[in-house]
């Protein structure tokens, strides 16, 4: 049985991620899901396989270098996914230095105590061990409004903390895979978007805020372009880069589906207006009038446009999940649980480890 370590897995992609994984694969698979459980990481993403008896869950930080050491010393890990990461961009203004801790010294922890596990007394590692790193196409910095993609070759320009540590991430990475020939790959990821997503984020904010009547922030002018990807589709790509990927490259994961921020948000208003029932109140509320423009944020890239044509030529994977499409389903998720969407905005959830683990 293969053994997979997934860090972040209580996560929004990481949680999705083991979610497909187990779908695909079932009982062929173990996964040791590692998580610090901090504000966005959340053990009700995980419901349904955390009584799977393939599936472990350790309460640790990334950064615990004798918690992964142990990890990797009582188990044959064959795979590591790293996913654990401070990822929004505006905490990043605010406090840059946990992103650095986290984003940073945490990867350099994994990539250790993975190496001391894998690596032979003659530099070459255990057959069939692999590292894929997570990453995003923010590192590339922005685009012009006009044209131009983000390549794997494209040069890194981060503007925000959140971006440069994630690009000093990579950097280690890559220097990993340089120097000790480390069995390695990453991936870099346009917008995600679906189930799990924390509300802090675009998508589940605009529509946790519509269906409250609660104003909508659009950043600036609402025209900064982001290309958005289906969550699914990306833990489908992730796990054929695991399987078919070259070690030691990178690959591009994109949606192809180009859009501005205003543009998301009137989709989401008229999407809601659509599924809405006739007599619910909500209807009522979900109105352009709640858009609110807002202050841009500080750095904010113009646009992000990811061209996944590697991963498609090399491996196949391109995305299945137009945009209308992943938005429906995603809404149509949020209403499926609305208790869900409660506890996290009002941070209940996390009590959920102190009932599942604490005293056990």
């Amino acid at each position: 049985m293969r053994t997979y370590l997934v860090t972040g897995g209580a996560g929004f992609i990481g949680s999705n991620y083991i979610h497909y994984m187990f779908r695909k694969y079932g009982d062929e698979i173990r996964i040791i899901n590692v998580d610090a459980l901090t504000y966005a990481g959340n053990l009700k993403n995980l419901k349904g396989v955390q009584e799977r008896p393939n599936y472990t869950f350790v309460k640790a930080d990334i950064c615990d270098k004798e918690t992964i050491q142990k990890i990797f010393e009582e188990n044959d890990i064959d795979r590591v996914v790293h996913f654990a990461a401070e990822t929004h961009v505006d905490r990043s203004i605010t406090n840059p230095e946990v992103f650095v801790q986290t984003n940073v010294m945490g990867t350099a922890v994994l990539l250790n105590c993975a190496r001391a596990a894998w690596e032979q007394p003659d530099g070459t590692y255990l057959n069939g061990k692999r590292f894929l790193h997570v990453s995003t196409d923010e590192v590339y910095g922005s685009l012009e409004e006009d044209g131009g993609y983000f390549y794997e070759t494209t040069p890194y320009a981060p503007h925000s903390p959140y971006s440069a540590s994630k690009a000093s991430s990579d950097m280690l990475v890559k220097s990993y895979i340089d120097t000790y020939h480390f069995p390695a790959n990453i991936t870099n990821c346009s917008n995600n978007y679906g189930p799990y997503q924390f509300p802090e984020k675009l998508i589940p904010l605009i529509i946790n805020n519509a269906l409250h009547g609660r104003k909508l922030p659009v950043y600036g002018d609402g025209k900064n372009v982001r290309d958005w990807l289906y969550v699914d589709d990306h833990a489908k790509a992730i796990d054929m880069v695991q399987e078919k990927g070259r070690l030691g490259e990178t690959y591009n994961i994109g949606g192809h589906n180009e859009k501005q921020n205003i543009e998301i948000i009137e989709t989401i208003l008229d999407t809601l207006q659509e599924m809405l029932p006739e007599g619910d109140e909500r209807k009522k509320l979900v109105s352009r009038e709640l858009i609110t423009y807002v202050e841009d944020r500080k750095g904010h890239d113009r646009r992000y446009a990811i061209a996944p044509d590697k991963i498609k030529a090399e491996i196949g994977w391109e995305p299945e999940t137009m945009f209308k499409e992943g938005i429906r389903k995603t809404i149509a998720w949020y209403f499926e649980h609305e208790e869900w969407m409660a506890d996290v905005t009002s941070g209940d959830y996390q009590k959920y480890y102190e009932e599942m683990y604490e005293g056990k």
